[in-house]
Formats: C-alpha cells, structure tokens, sequence
C-alpha cells in the first residue's frame, strides 16, 4: 500500500557503455510507474466490489464475472505490487548498497512499524481481520534479507514458495488445536490488543504471510525487471497467460476428475465458523464458493482443498493463477499506457488512485464502518449502486487532490516520517 516514488526524483542510472545491453533499450520509467499506479487502483476498486459489492451470481453476466474475479484476486494484486514499490525503495534494476543501503532498509522498516499499526487499529473494529495493513508490515520484514537478490533468484524463491508453503500451511494448521491458539494468543500482547496476532499473520489469518510472501517475491522479482525491454515483455507475455491457465486449469481439471469438488463443497457447508467470522465475510462465501485458506480454522479441513484454486483457498494452484493475473494486468497496462498516450490522459483520474492507495483504502473502511449494517464486509447495503459511489468518490476525491498536492494525505504522513532514515548512517 507504499505510494510510488515520483519517477522525476528516481536518480539516474549511468549512461551504458557502447554496445552494452541497455545502450540499445533505454528505460521509460514515467511509461513504467503510471502502470504499477493504474494497476494498483484497478486494485483499489477490486476491493471495493470485495467489500461493498452484490454477491456475484453463478453464471451471471459480465459484471458478475469481474466480482467473482475481485474476490481474493485483488488483494493478490495488492500484495505483489507492494513487492513491486518494496523495489523502487531498495533500488530498481540496481539494488542499493553501502548507506544507501542501509537507510532503505530503515525506510522499509518505519513503513512497517506505521502500517501495524494502523492495520491493528483498524482490526480493532468490527472490519476484524479483513484489513490487509498490518499483513502488510510483515511482509515488508519478512522481505528485508532479500531485497539485495536479482530477478532471476527471486523468481526461484516466488516458485519454490508456491509450490511448497501451501502444503507446509496445511500440516502446520493441522497441527494446531483451539487451546494452543488460545495459548499462543494469550501471550501476544498485538493478539490481545487488536484479536489479530502474530499467529494470524504469519499463519491463520486471510492473508498468511506464509503463503502470501509468494505474491510479494513476485513483485520484487517485476521490480528487478526492465518492464520497458521488449524481451521481457515477451516473456512475461508468455509466462503470465500459462500460470494462469495452469492454476486453474489443471485445478478444475483434477478436481472435477477425481470428485474432490464435490468433497470440498460438502465439507465447507459442514464446517463450523471460522475463529474470526469477520475476517471470511467475501462475497463468495455466501455464494457457496470454498473461500477459505486450506487447513484454515482449526477443526482441519479435507485435503482436497490443496488442489483447490479458489480464492484465499491459499494452495498452490490459486497463488500460481493469481500470479498469473497480477503479471498480465501490470504488463498489459505498462504496455498500453507506453503506447497510447491517449490512454494515459484518459486514466489520469484512475491513476490518481492509484498515488494515493494508502488513503483510499483506509478511507473507504472508515466509510464502511459508517454505513449501516451489523457486519463490516460486505455492509447490509452492499450493491452495484453503492460500489459505483465508493468507485466515483475515490476517482473524484484523487483527480482533486491530485491537482494540488503531489501525494494522498496518509502517503504524506508515511513519506515524513520515513525521513527519519536519513540519520542511519
């Protein structure tokens, strides 16, 4: 949820040598920024249809396709762009070394210090644990010995989390009984001020960081890459289509094969509440989807869910299908706002958004704690209606604000204080 740094403050790299790599395919880092920021506020209204949207109806039309896809979908975007801008902190195509370095690190870390934080104020109302801020914090710290990898070790480290923290996940909440998290809570001193802890950061809660640093790693992987080479965009053409099509392809395939849809479905109708019924409330829940970490809760779900790629469903083929979206989003969008300047101008107002995540996401909970209604997400009044007013007021309330300040007001609150760092030395 870190804004993106101004493009015109990003220090210039040195000019490449004659016949080097980069003499022949220079960086549009404008082109390159204005797409992370779109993508992000694609983002930002994904959570919106999430929070404040109707229930999509199974086979329903278009509008009911792009709110089955929000759900989960858009918090996986988040969470890899949040690994993106980790990047535009620690160095792009070039890591920070030496004091650079090390007062990057600091920035990070301040960031994340704020963002527990107000994450665990927030989750401190009746939102519960459906806020992604305090997440967010551990995954920042989580991230901090890997921000020096190239690309290429990065994306062995995103793969390998894939394919392994899923099942890791599992046998580890398997393992765990009410009384040990009990216990474990009781000790956790941000458990018992805002009833989400450590525990459910790192493992039980919507967004593990488990399982979600995947998402992450990606993002620092996009942030290593040259995004305005045209063999990267090749690439990541080819690359982010077939992790879409692998997740959940393969998954439907082998669960509608072996019987195991049926199985989850069964299990999660006879499944008792989740620890906090807050954090589950998605609009696929209601609509009978099995919208729930695999092993989540603590009564040990059937392991049919590992072959699961619904959303939150946290197995390995939803983390590669989800990949695979947020890489094909960020790409298309980099590569139409490169070459339609139309588009750009056009997206201004959108893109504002995008600036000001931070501000608009926790606005847009306050709001929703105003509203009426006994539960958080999704309000009584949640509707296309009232998800078109969340849409409009966030896309007039950025383009105005945009006009006359350079960042959102909570993005200017986070940039001073991360000014501390300069006195690490």
């Amino acid at each position: 949820m870190t804004e993106i740094e101004s493009a015109k403050k990003t220090p210039r790299r040195p000019s490449p040598s004659p016949g080097s790599a980069t003499a022949t395919e220079r960086p549009a880092p404008m082109a390159r920024l204005v797409g992370v920021d779109l993508a992000r506020a694609l983002a930002v209204f994904g959570m919106f249809a999430v929070h404040v949207g109707p229930a999509p109806t199974p086979g329903g039309g278009v509008g009911d396709w792009f709110l089955e896809l929000a759900s989960g979908r858009a918090s996986a975007l988040f969470a890899t762009l949040a690994g993106f801008s980790l990047m535009l902190i620690a160095g792009r195509l070039e890591p920070k070394t030496g004091l650079a370095g090390r007062q990057a690190k600091a920035r990070i870390v301040i960031r994340a210090v704020i963002l527990l934080v107000l994450g665990s104020a927030l989750a401190m109302t009746i939102f519960g644990g459906a806020g992604i801020l305090n997440f967010y914090a551990v995954y920042f710290l989580l991230a901090l010995p890997l921000l020096r990898l190239r690309a290429r070790t990065l994306a062995i480290i995103a793969v390998t989390l894939a394919v392994v923290t899923p099942q890791v996940a599992y046998v580890t909440r398997a393992l765990l009984t009410e009384s040990i998290v009990h216990s474990i809570d009781s000790y956790d001193p941000i458990a018992r001020i805002s009833g989400v802890g450590v525990l459910d950061l790192l493992l039980t809660g919507l967004y593990p960081a488990i399982t979600w640093m995947t998402f992450v790693v990606t993002g620092m992987t996009l942030g290593r890459l040259d995004l305005s080479s045209g063999a990267v965009r090749r690439r990541l053409a080819v690359v982010g289509p077939a992790l879409i099509a692998f997740g959940y392809g393969v998954s439907w395939l082998v669960l509608r094969l072996t019987g195991g849809a049926q199985k989850i479905m069964a299990g999660m109708a006879g499944m008792p509440a989740m620890k906090d019924p807050g954090a589950m409330k998605d609009p696929g829940m209601a609509a009978g989807s099995f919208d729930s970490p695999v092993g989540g809760g603590l009564w040990g779900p059937d392991a049919w869910g590992l072959l699961a790629a619904e959303p939150h469903s946290g197995s390995t083929f939803d983390l590669i299908g989800s990949i695979g979206i947020a890489i094909t989003v960020l790409l298309c969008l980099t590569v139409a706002l490169d070459r339609l300047s139309w588009l750009r101008r056009l997206a201004t107002p959108i893109i504002a958004v995008g600036t000001m995540s931070l501000t608009l996401y926790v606005g847009h909970i306050l709001v929703i704690l105003a509203l009426p209604g006994e539960a958080a997400t999704p309000p009584q009044s949640a509707s296309a209606a009232l998800l078109l007013c969340f849409i409009v007021g966030a896309t007039v309330f950025a383009a105005v604000w945009s006009r006359f300040f350079r960042r959102g007001p909570l993005e200017y609150l986070l940039n001073g204080a991360t000014k501390l760092a300069n006195r690490v030395r």
